[in-house]
Order: C-alpha cells, then sequence, then structure tokens
C-alpha cells in the first residue's frame, strides 16, 4: 500500500511540476517576445506613415535621415521599400530585403514582408525563443486610398531577449526542480501506516463542517495519539452540537415569546388613536413604527432559527418565475414608496435548492433597496444563466441593482455581518436581513455578493450552482 500510494504521489507530483514548467516558459517567451514586438509595430507604423510620399514620388527626401537615426539610436535596421520589393530608403547602406535575415537565401523576401506588400497588418502571435537565431522582422503597409504602396521594415537584434528569456527559464526550472525535490521528501511521511485513521478524521470533519453533526470518529482502533484525537473531535462535536441547539432554542423561544406581546401592544397602542389630539399624532405614529420595528425584528429571529436546522427539502424552481412573482407582489409597495420595480433577464433557468429560500431572499433584498434605495429610486431583479462557469457545469445569477446612493466598498463588505447598520436614521431594520439571506443561501451552497452598481447604487447578486 505505502508503495503503490508513493508511486502514484510521485507521479503525479511530476507530471503536475512539467505541466507547470513547460506552459510558463512558453508564456515567458511569448511576454518578452510581445514587449519587443509591440514595441517595433508602433515605430513600422511611424516610418509607414512617414514613408508615402516617398514612395509614390521615389525621392527619399528626409525619410532617409530619420531611419538612419533611428538605426544609429537603436542599432535596428529599417528599410522602405515600393510595391515591387525594390528598396526606397534604408538606414544603412546597401541594405537589401533580402538580406534583413541571414537565415534565408535565395533572395526571398521575409514572410512578414509579403504578408505586408499583400496589405496585411502583422499580428502579436509571434514568439522567439532562445534557440532561435535571426532578427525579428516588423513589416507594417504603406497605402493610399485602399491601395498597397509599399511596406516598411524594421529587423531588430534578438541576441538580448532570447538571453533574458534563457536566464528566467532557468529561474522557473530551479523553482520546479526544488519543488520537485521537496514534494519527493514529503512523500514517505505521507503515506505512513497512520494514513487510514487520518482519512476517517478528515472524512468525518468535512462531515460535520458540511452540517451532519451526529457523525463522530471511530476511536476502537489505530495509533494511540490518533485514538486520543479522535475522542478529543468528538467531544468537540459534541460541544459545538449542544451549543448550536441551545442557540436555536433561545432565538426560537425568545423569538416567539417576545411576539406575542408586542401584537397585543400593538393593538392597545393602535386603539389610543380615536383619544388623541393633533399634537399627540406624529408621536403616536412614531410608538407604532417603532413596535412593528420590534416585530420585525422578532421575525429575523424566527427565520434565522429555522434556517438552522439539519433538514431541509430540496425541490426544483425556475428562478425566473420566481424574481417575476416577488416583483408582482412588491409592486404596490413601491409604487407607494415612489419607486420603479421591473425583473428581466433569462427564462427557463432551473435550479434545485430549499424550499422558500430564494423567495425570502429576494424579498429581503427588494426591501432594502426600497429602505435605503431613496425617493425614485429604480430596481432590477435581473435574471441571467451561464452554462459553464469556471466553479463547475454552471450557475444562475440574479441580480438586484438598484441606483441609490450605494454604499462604500469597505462598507459593502461588513453589511451582511448580523445586526450590522449604516447609520440611516429614521428608517427601520434590525441588521438581520443580508445575514439571513447569507444563511437562506449556503443551505444549498449559493452566496451572496455586494458590488457598487453602475453609476451609483448597489448590486447585490445572488449565484446558484445549477
Amino acid at each position: 500500500m505505502r508503495q503503490r500510494v508513493l508511486t502514484v504521489y510521485v507521479t503525479l507530483l511530476v507530471t503536475a511540476c512539467l505541466g507547470l514548467a513547460l506552459p510558463l516558459c512558453g508564456s515567458i517567451a511569448a511576454r518578452g517576445t510581445s514587449d519587443m514586438l509591440l514595441d517595433r509595430i508602433n515605430d513600422t507604423a511611424r516610418f509607414a506613415g512617414l514613408a508615402e510620399p516617398s514612395v509614390l514620388t521615389g525621392v527619399e527626401g528626409t525619410l532617409s535621415g530619420e531611419l538612419t537615426a533611428y538605426d544609429r539610436l537603436y542599432g535596428i535596421t529599417a528599410v522602405v521599400v515600393d510595391r515591387d520589393g525594390e528598396v526606397v530608403a534604408a538606414s544603412r547602406e546597401g541594405v537589401t530585403l533580402a538580406g534583413l535575415d541571414p537565415r534565408r537565401s535565395g533572395g526571398e523576401l521575409p514572410r512578414a514582408v509579403r504578408s505586408a506588400l499583400a496589405g496585411n497588418r502583422m499580428g502579436a502571435d509571434t514568439v522567439v525563443y532562445p534557440w532561435q537565431g535571426g532578427p525579428l522582422i516588423v513589416a507594417e503597409p504603406i497605402g493610399r486610398s485602399g491601395e498597397v504602396v509599399g511596406a516598411a521594415v524594421t529587423a531588430s537584434p534578438t541576441g538580448a531577449l532570447r538571453r533574458a528569456t534563457l536566464a528566467q527559464w532557468c529561474v522557473a526550472w530551479a523553482a520546479v526542480a526544488a519543488l520537485m525535490v521537496a514534494g519527493t521528501a514529503a512523500a514517505g511521511p505521507l503515506t505512513r501506516w497512520i494514513l487510514r485513521p487520518i482519512d476517517d478524521l478528515d472524512e468525518a470533519t468535512r462531515a460535520v463542517s458540511g452540517g451532519s453533526l451526529d457523525t463522530r470518529v471511530r476511536t476502537a482502533a489505530g495509533p494511540v495519539e490518533l485514538r486520543r484525537l479522535g475522542e478529543s473531535f468528538n467531544r468537540m462535536a459534541d460541544t459545538i452540537t449542544s451549543m448550536m441547539e441551545s442557540q436555536r432554542t433561545f432565538v426560537a423561544y425568545a423569538g416567539h415569546q417576545v411576539r406575542n406581546p408586542l401584537a397585543a401592544l400593538r393593538l392597545r397602542v393602535d386603539a389610543l388613536s380615536r383619544h388623541l389630539t393633533p399634537e399627540g399624532a406624529q408621536g403616536h405614529r412614531l410608538a407604532l413604527d417603532e413596535v412593528d420595528r420590534l416585530t420585525r425584528i422578532c421575525d429575523s429571529l424566527l427565520t434565522l432559527a429555522r434556517t438552522e436546522d439539519a433538514e431541509h427539502s430540496m425541490v426544483w424552481e425556475d428562478v425566473a418565475e420566481v424574481a417575476e412573482d416577488r416583483v408582482v407582489s412588491w409592486a404596490p409597495i413601491a409604487e407607494r414608496a415612489g419607486a420603479v420595480l421591473v425583473c428581466e433577464g433569462d427564462a427557463g433557468a432551473r435550479v434545485r435548492c430549499v424550499e422558500g429560500t430564494l423567495d425570502q431572499a429576494l424579498d429581503a433584498l427588494i426591501d432594502n433597496a426600497l429602505k435605503f434605495g431613496g425617493t425614485g429610486v429604480r430596481i432590477t431583479v435581473r435574471v441571467h444563466r451561464v452554462e459553464e462557469g469556471p466553479d463547475g457545469p454552471g450557475y444562475v445569477d440574479v441580480h438586484v441593482v438598484d441606483d441609490g446612493p450605494g454604499l462604500p466598498g469597505s462598507r459593502l463588505d461588513q453589511a451582511t455581518r448580523p445586526f450590522w447598520r449604516d447609520g440611516h436614521d429614521g428608517v427601520g431594520g434590525s441588521g438581520l436581513g443580508l445575514s439571513i439571506v447569507v444563511t437562506l443561501l449556503e443551505l444549498q451552497g449559493a452566496r451572496l455578493s455586494l458590488r457598487p452598481a453602475t453609476p451609483h447604487g448597489i448590486d447585490a447578486r445572488i449565484r446558484l450552482p445549477v
């Protein structure tokens, strides 16, 4: 077993290191070539613009002086030719196109020059490797009224580029070799006979972190140290389970017990309205608002307690239909608040999620957008499906975007914390809404992210795995 694991481990290590080193070396060479190539393309395009009169008239003028000064400053040969490949001006005496690249024989024109004379501009797809000799030839067509009348050509020495690329390759391969040596040295300890008990402990840890709080580690066999570790883990899991159960029970009990007296209190306070003078109406309204706010806090506590239950029913839901239903439900409230609430996006996007969580999450986000977006805020609920994403087979994004004042980026990161408030005077809320949304979404592996909207406002994105 140990030999088998060791063989597989070393094989994977070597394959991974080579798979990292080879693309890295290619990227180093391509990056260095791209930097030089972009500079030469810009210079050559400048000469192409200056050379049009000289090519048309056959008179060098000041063009030859420009090319010579460029060659003297950078050591790069520059040539301007007409449509027949005849040299019109050059930075050096006796320069020919066939002589720009010593690797070619028989008077054959470089490929870049032939492409430029055909009217094609050079792309940035050339790569110079350390084992290649010869210059880097860049050519730009010279055109007039859509007709190619010549080409500007530069031939840059690549010795310094190849040496720099080779030096970076040596550093990369040295790092890869060190990584392989370190990984091979660590293979022995990883394949000892205690591997199986460690795997059992790892599986139990993952199960508990995933919500299976009744999972425990077997401690009947194995090394003494691992048995003690397993017993400590089991005691820790028992403590966590007991604490979470006590917390859920307390939250649910507190929320439920306080909610009933609040409902009775609101009825009594509301009944006082018939006995109030006009001067006391404002205070009466504020008292009712405070009672309503306390009721919402109790509802939030009960929701938070329910979402932490271990068992949840999973159902298939059409995200677009849920979003449209919530927009329709909130439309009267948005109209009274002077807001615009619309729904748009992809139809037919279905996900498997915990029943009712998407509705509650959208309710909390739309409620926040209406409360903090200000008068006349526009709220857009947008559904977007991605068939294949970077983290898996695909996902569905639900954006709740408003054009209100928004929040700075640092405060957006804090907005999902329980009981966090931004100091909005006169706006109700317990600071639990977004934290409850996060808890609801985590039940099905979804997540919530808050980003600034353009030009202002908040873009709350729910990402649901397909």
